[in-house]
């Protein structure tokens, strides 16, 4: 059912656009980050359908605990529990189980780990993450993996890295067989398969080739943006994204700020995803095209002019930074609700200039303008 189009290319940078059972995916596209099935800030689906939202990012774990994947395949699947008809790419929740650190225990199987809700004992593997993930009937499952810390010891990482392929194959073999059943909430759900390596060019080059010979439906690039600094991040994708396969979707998984979307895009990078827009938005960070600003600070007490002027999200077209910054120190949820869909709106218009610069062939001179738009205005 899926269907992955190069649109163009400028350099490595690609534009791309991706059929799916759910719609049609323009790339490159950010990914709203809403964890339990809801962007946290009171944002609707209706609000994510006027911000420009192409893809809502799920959480396997989060769901599976609460309010469980079974309930929510009883109530038709995501989509239709949470009223969004757009696609939805679910993480097999190997990140959360596995920052879970002190409280599980990995095995050849799977992972045993107690939950954060109510500390009953969880078993996950392959298997079971696919089920979960085909009980909630997302557009696109991710594998179940390890995510070792990107600075983890060589010796700690090769055979993380070797189980996480072998955990691969067993997915890929469950989700066939789940998605050939009777009563499939969704039988054309795809799997993207996760490259893993820490730091370490050889490995990272080494799982590319081999989970690129699986002919997935689409490449992510897990294990970055947990404590190596961005010029390695950088570095991991000059080195790894030439070996994943061009012809399908590349996925930088958590990631990140404006300019590392930009510079991540410029090395062949077209999915991402990041809780950065909407968690710093609930505490009054605000994205602009002149730098990020405080709402909460004394300046804005009676500035009558929006967040960003020019800027086309119901927010800035309706309220000013004295209003918004009220209610944030008021400690109104409107504040965080008016907050989080300007942010979300200023990741998915910067997507959507991003996509016009590459069908314009102008991407790098795009990516100039924007940082030093950034740079000027500090």
């Amino acid at each position: 059912m899926a269907k992955y189009t190069l649109i163009k290319t400028e350099g490595r940078a690609k534009r791309g656009r991706f059929e799916t059972v759910h719609g049609v995916i323009e790339t490159p596209v950010f990914m709203n980050v809403g964890t339990v099935a809801a962007i946290k800030g009171a944002v609707s689906t209706e609000d994510l359908e006027n911000i420009g939202c192409q893809v809502e990012l799920c959480n396997t774990y989060h769901l599976h605990v609460r309010p469980g994947d079974e309930l929510i395949k009883r109530m038709g699947g995501l989509q239709h529990f949470m009223n969004w008809d757009r696609p939805i790419l679910t993480d097999s929740g190997g990140f959360q189980v596995f920052s879970l650190a002190s409280l599980r225990k990995i095995k050849e199987e799977g992972v045993t780990f107690n939950s954060h809700v109510d500390g009953r004992r969880i078993f996950m593997g392959p298997e079971e993450s696919m089920q979960i993930q085909s009980n909630l009937g997302s557009t696109i499952a991710m594998a179940f993996d390890e995510c070792p810390p990107a600075l983890a010891d060589r010796d700690y990482v090769r055979p993380s890295v070797d189980r996480t392929t072998r955990w691969l194959i067993r997915c890929k073999k469950r989700l066939d067989e789940l998605n050939a059943m009777e009563g499939c909430v969704n039988p054309h759900q795809l799997l993207f398969g996760i490259d893993q390596g820490a730091v370490y060019d050889d490995i990272r080059i080494e799982h590319a080739k081999t989970i690129a010979d699986m002919d997935l439906d689409g490449y992510a690039i897990g294990g970055l943006a947990v404590g190596e600094s961005h010029e390695q991040m950088y570095h991991v994708l000059e080195e790894t994204v030439p070996y994943l396969p061009q012809d399908k979707p590349t996925y930088l998984m958590g990631v990140g700020t404006p300019v590392n979307i930009l510079e991540s895009v410029e090395r062949g990078v077209d999915f991402f995803d990041c809780v950065y827009p909407s968690r710093n938005a609930r505490h009054g960070h605000l994205y602009t095209h002149f730098g990020r600003i405080n709402i909460k600070n004394a300046q804005y007490a009676t500035d009558d002019r929006p967040i960003e002027e020019g800027c086309g999200c119901p927010t800035c077209r309706r309220y000013s930074r004295a209003y918004i910054r009220h209610l944030m120190v008021a400690g109104e949820m409107l504040a965080m609700r008016l907050c989080v869909i300007h942010n979300l709106y200023f990741y998915n218009k910067l997507m959507e200039d991003i996509r016009g610069a590459l069908d314009e062939g102008d991407f790098a001179g795009f990516k100039k303008r924007f940082i030093e738009g950034l740079e000027n205005g500090k």
